[in-house]
C-alpha cells in the first residue's frame, strides 16, 4: 500500500534540494521512513510523471521476473516508489542512464537505507543523488522558516530578555506528536492505535526486505527496549542480558532498524579521530512521536513525571537539528561529547574543522555549571570552536562562558 495522503498540506523545506538534484542528476532517490510523506511530496511536485508503487503485488511480481523489460516498457520519466523492494531493478537503471543521461529520468523512493541494503551490488555512483526525507520538523508543522542551525552556525545568535513569561509552552506536544503526518492531529486514542499498527506495519512488511529475521517479537522488543533507552551510551552488553539476545543478534536488529529509519547511531567525538571509533555512540529514537508512544507519555506526563522525558528531549533536539541540517548545510556532520570525567555535551556538530555544541535541558533555570560540558568541548577543539547553545524551557536567551554560546529557549527550534 502506498503512503497515505496528508491530510494536512505541509510545506516540505527539502523540496527545493529535490527540484535542484532534478535539473542535473538522472536519477533521484529519495529516502526516508515509510509515512513519512515522501510518495505525496513527489506526486505533489511531479503531478504529470508516470508513478509506480512497488506496494502493488502485481507490480512488485512483473519487476522481479523481468527487470530490464520492465524498465523499458515505462516512460522515459518515471517514479518508482518503495524501491528496496526491488533490488533487481538498479542494475538495469544504470543501464537505461548511461544510455541516456537526461536528468530527472527516474525518480526513486524508498522507505529503508538503500545504499546499506545487502542484496543492493549496485551504488548508481555518479549518476544518483540521495536526498533524505526526515519526518516532518516542528518547523514544517509550524509552518516557520527561519532555521535555529543557520543562526547557530552563522553566528549570529544574540542575547535577549523576553516579556512573555518565564517558561516556554508546547515543547511536550511537541515531543509527543512527532513528524509523521498521518496522526497529527488525530484524537490521541487514534494516534495511539496508528503507532501501534504502524510498527507491526513496518516489522511486518518492511523488515523482510531488508534482512531475514527469524522472530519478529524479539525486533519488536528491542524497538520498545531502544525507546527506553533513547539517548544513551549503546550498552550492546546491557541489552543482550536484558532482553535475552545474544549480542550479535542485538547488533544486527540495531542494524535493521536503522535501515528503516527508526533509530540513529550518534557516534562520539574526539579530536583524535581514531580515538573516536572506540567510543561508545549514543541510540536515539528518530521519531520522539513514536518514541512517546512506545513509552506511554503524554503532554500531561511533563508535569507530572518530568524526568522520564530526559532522553526523549535530547532525541527530539537532536533530530530536529538534523532535520535543518538538509536545507541549511548538508555537509554537517553529528557526534556527541563524552570524556573521562563525565563532562559531556548532547550533540557536536561539525563543518570542516570548524565545532559548535548543543546542550538540552528541561529545566526552565540555568547555572553556571550546565555549560561545562560546552567550555570542555571548547577546550578539546580549541581554535576550531565556533560556540555553542544551551537550550532549555526559559525563555531568554542569554550569555553563557565559553565566549559565543547562549542559553536559548528551546522553542527556537521552531519559533522565529
Amino acid at each position: 500500500m502506498a503512503e497515505a495522503e496528508e491530510a494536512k498540506i505541509y510545506t516540505r523545506l527539502m523540496a527545493t534540494a529535490i527540484s535542484e538534484a532534478l535539473g542535473d542528476t538522472p536519477v533521484v532517490c529519495l529516502l526516508g521512513p515509510r509515512q513519512s510523506g515522501k510518495s505525496t511530496l513527489v506526486r505533489r511536485l511531479l503531478p504529470k510523471r508516470h508513478y509506480v508503487t512497488f506496494d502493488d503485488p502485481g507490480l512488485l511480481d512483473a519487476a522481479q521476473a523481468d527487470p530490464l523489460g520492465f524498465l523499458r516498457a515505462l516512460p522515459e520519466q518515471v517514479t518508482l516508489d518503495e524501491i528496496q523492494r526491488v533490488p533487481e531493478l538498479l542494475p538495469p537503471i544504470k543501464l537505461l542512464v548511461d544510455e541516456n543521461r537526461t536528468p530527472g529520468r527516474f525518480v526513486l523512493t524508498g522507505s529503508a537505507n538503500l545504499l546499506l541494503l545487502p542484496s543492493v551490488n549496485e551504488s548508481l555512483a555518479g549518476r544518483m543523488e540521495v536526498v533524505r526525507l526526515h519526518p516532518l520538523s516542528e518547523m514544517e508543522k509550524q509552518g516557520t522558516e527561519t532555521s535555529f542551525l543557520e543562526t547557530l552556525i552563522s553566528g549570529a545568535l544574540e542575547a535577549a530578555v523576553s516579556e512573555s513569561g518565564q517558561v516556554v509552552s508546547g515543547t511536550a506536544e511537541a515531543i509527543c506528536s512527532g513528524g509523521y503526518p498521518e496522526p497529527l492531529g488525530r484524537p490521541a486514542r487514534s494516534a495511539r492505535r496508528w503507532y501501534r499498527q504502524y510498527l507491526d506495519a513496518v516489522i511486518q512488511r518492511d523488515v523482510s526486505a531488508v534482512a531475514q529475521v527469524r522472530k519478529e517479537d524479539d525486533l519488536r522488543r528491542l524497538v520498545e527496549y531502544l525507546a527506553h533507552q533513547t539517548a544513551n551510551l549503546l550498552n550492546v552488553n546491557a541489552a543482550s542480558n536484558d532482553l535475552g539476545l545474544d549480542r550479535t543478534t542485538i547488533n544486527r536488529y540495531i542494524a535493521i532498524l536503522e535501515r528503516l529509519f527508526l533509530v540513529r547511531q550518534l557516534p562520539a567525538w574526539h579530536r583524535n579521530g581514531m580515538k573516536r571509533l572506540v567510543s561508545l555512540p549514543k541510540v536515539h529514537m528518530v521519531d520522539s512521536g513514536l518514541a512517546a508512544n512506545l513509552l506511554r507519555l503524554t503532554p500531561s506526563d511533563w508535569s507530572l513525571h518530568g524526568t522520564e522525558f530526559g532522553g526523549l528531549l535530547e532525541s527530539f533536539v537532536v533530530q530536529q537539528l538534523i532535520c535543518q541540517s538538509g536545507w541549511v548545510e548538508s555537509e554537517l556532520k553529528f557526534s556527541h561529547y563524552r570524556d573521562k570525567d563525565q563532562k559531556q555535551v548532547d550533540l557536536v556538530i561539525e563543518q570542516g574543522r570548524r565545532v559548535w555544541g548543543v546542550e538540552v535541558k528541561r529545566s526552565a533555570s540555568i547555572k553556571r555549571t550546565d555549560a561545562k560540558g560546552l567550555a570542555r568541548l571548547a577546550a578539546q577543539a580549541g581554535k576550531h570552536f565556533q560556540g555553542g547553545a544551551l537550550l532549555y524551557s526559559g525563555t531568554n536567551t542569554l550569555p553563557l562562558e565559553p565566549p559565543n554560546c547562549f542559553a536559548v529557549p528551546i522553542d527556537r527550534l521552531w519559533r522565529e
